[in-house]
């Protein structure tokens, strides 16, 4: 059970990946056309129909609950305050499995915040650089 609890971590992954670069399943299919190439079910994009629906409901959840944020420190996680509402709201019965979707959403939002906050401090660095040899 845990071997296919990893796999659907690992779909969750990869559909986001997707997400972040513009390659969806349609999209997919449409480039294989594209090259004449026939389509590879190992290589399809996972799509939301792909996932039980705990995946779905985490993932609803998460977007549902408030994100906690300071200007200079950036995005630090969500407000997990209402989340035995949710749990209720959708029966779920695997709560552990449910926070761990929960959490890898978290921390990749969090990541992806101080990457972003990054570029736009590096970027200021350089624009306040090149001002100063003017």
């Amino acid at each position: 059970m845990a071997d296919q609890k990893d796999k659907v971590i690992d779909r969750l992954e990869n559909l986001h990946k997707n997400l972040d670069t513009g390659l969806t399943r349609d999209r997919y299919f449409e480039m294989q056309e594209q090259m004449g190439v026939p389509p590879r079910s190992e290589d399809v994009p996972p799509d939301w129909e792909d996932f039980p629906d705990i995946v779905v409901d985490a993932v609803n959840t998460f977007n549902q609950l408030g994100d906690r944020a300071y200007p200079d420190i950036g995005y630090i996680g969500k407000d997990y305050t209402n989340l035995p509402l949710f749990l209720d709201l959708y029966g779920i019965s695997d709560t552990e499995f449910f926070i761990h979707i929960l959490t890898w959403l978290d921390s990749r939002a969090i990541k992806k915040s101080q990457e972003r906050l990054k570029r736009e401090h590096d970027k200021l660095k350089r624009t306040n650089t090149r001002g100063k040899h003017n």
